[in-house]
C-alpha cells in the first residue's frame, strides 16, 4: 500500500524562524496516516478507543532536506509495511506540491499491536490487515484532518476527503 495526502503548512506548525517546528513534521505525518484509515473505511474513534486492541508509536525518526514554511503545499507519502504479525511501520516522505520531486523531509513510525488490558503484544486485528492491503491512492485535499476531526466522510467518487465539521464543534 501506498497512500498519498497534500496537505498546507499552518502557521501554528512553524516556530518563531517561521519554518516548521521539528516535530511537527510528526504531527503532518500523522495527519496523512489519520487520513489513510478514514480512506480504508476505519471509524478512527472506534479504532483508538476499543478495548480489543491499542497501537502505539515505538519508534519515530525524521531527516530535515529543506526548511518548509506557512502555506507551502506538500504531499506527504507514506508507505506502511509490516514488520512481523504484531509490528509495522510507516515511511514517509515530505515533497513539494509545485514540482514533486524536491524533497522536504522523511520520517518513520514503527508501529506495535498490544492488549489494551495486559499491554502485551497481540497479532495484527483484521481492519489493519485490510489497511495495510489497502490498494495505492492520491487525495488532494486543501482540509487538513486533524485528531478532534474523527468523523469524516469519504466522497463517492472515493477521490476525495471532507470533514463534517458541524460535527465536531
Amino acid at each position: 500500500m501506498s497512500f498519498s495526502y497534500e496537505y498546507t503548512v499552518q502557521f501554528r506548525d512553524t516556530d518563531a524562524a517561521g519554518v516548521v517546528y521539528f516535530a511537527n513534521i510528526i504531527s503532518i505525518c500523522h495527519v496523512a496516516y489519520e487520513a489513510s484509515l478514514i480512506h480504508a473505511g476505519i471509524d478512527l474513534s472506534a479504532f483508538v478507543n476499543n478495548a480489543e486492541f491499542a497501537v502505539p508509536i515505538i519508534h519515530v525518526s525524521a531527516d530535515f532536506l529543506r526548511p518548509l514554511f506557512c502555506g507551502d503545499r506538500v504531499i506527504v507519502q507514506l508507505h506502511p509495511q509490516s514488520i512481523d504479525s504484531c509490528k509495522f511501520e510507516i515511511k514517509y516522505q515530505l515533497r513539494s506540491s509545485l514540482d514533486r520531486l524536491t524533497i522536504h523531509a522523511t520520517a518513520l513510525t514503527k508501529h506495535i499491536v498490544i492488549d489494551p488490558q495486559t499491554r502485551k503484544r497481540q497479532q495484527f486485528p483484521e481492519i489493519l490487515t485490510n489497511w495495510l492491503d489497502t490498494p495505492d491512492f492520491h487525495i488532494l485535499d486543501d482540509r487538513n484532518i486533524l485528531p478532534e476531526h474523527c468523523g469524516a466522510e469519504i466522497g463517492t467518487d472515493k477521490r476525495s476527503i471532507s470533514i463534517d465539521d458541524a460535527a465536531h464543534p
